[in-house]
């Protein structure tokens, strides 16, 4: 496994002590993910997001979406059907094994909705950046502030 130093970072950066810890929790979910089921994650217009899962075989209710601590989690826990249960199955490409699929958030992301259609899971993101930490002109001697536009 390959390490890096982060302490040139903590010299020059504050507030991002935590950095380290998180791209080695990344590092460390890569290894061990199975890759089920398969994602897409795309960036739909300014500050809006989708995950996209590809959840063929699973209903609304086979399926949890929670928000805990700037964590996603998506997982399933479907019960084994009679049906399926008792099928001889010459091959078996469709899997409806359960899941638990985990993604880090950024700070002020929100999922706002989810929704299934076609075996396709899509949670919709946003990120909300509060009023107080948007970027502003600030006066010198008295003269006006203004906001300044983000680009």
């Amino acid at each position: 496994m390959t390490t890096f130093d982060f302490s040139p970072l903590y010299r020059s950066a504050v507030g991002f002590d935590h950095l380290a810890s998180l791209l080695d929790s990344v590092s460390t979910n890569e290894r061990s993910a199975s890759g089920y089921p398969p994602y897409n994650i795309e960036l739909v217009e300014d500050d809006n997001y989708r995950i996209t899962m590809a959840v063929a075989g699973f209903t609304d209710d086979d399926i949890n979406i929670e928000v805990e601590n700037n964590t996603l989690t998506v997982s399933s826990n479907k019960e084994v059907s009679k049906e399926s249960a008792e099928s001889n199955f010459l091959h078996r490409g469709i899997a409806e094994r359960n899941f638990k699929r985990t993604f880090k958030l950024a700070d002020h992301i929100k999922v706002t909705a989810a929704s299934m259609e076609n075996g396709l899971l899509h949670i919709e993101l946003v990120r909300e950046i509060p009023e107080a930490m948007k970027p502003r002109q600030i006066a010198i001697n008295g003269k006006s502030s203004r906001l300044l536009k983000s680009a």
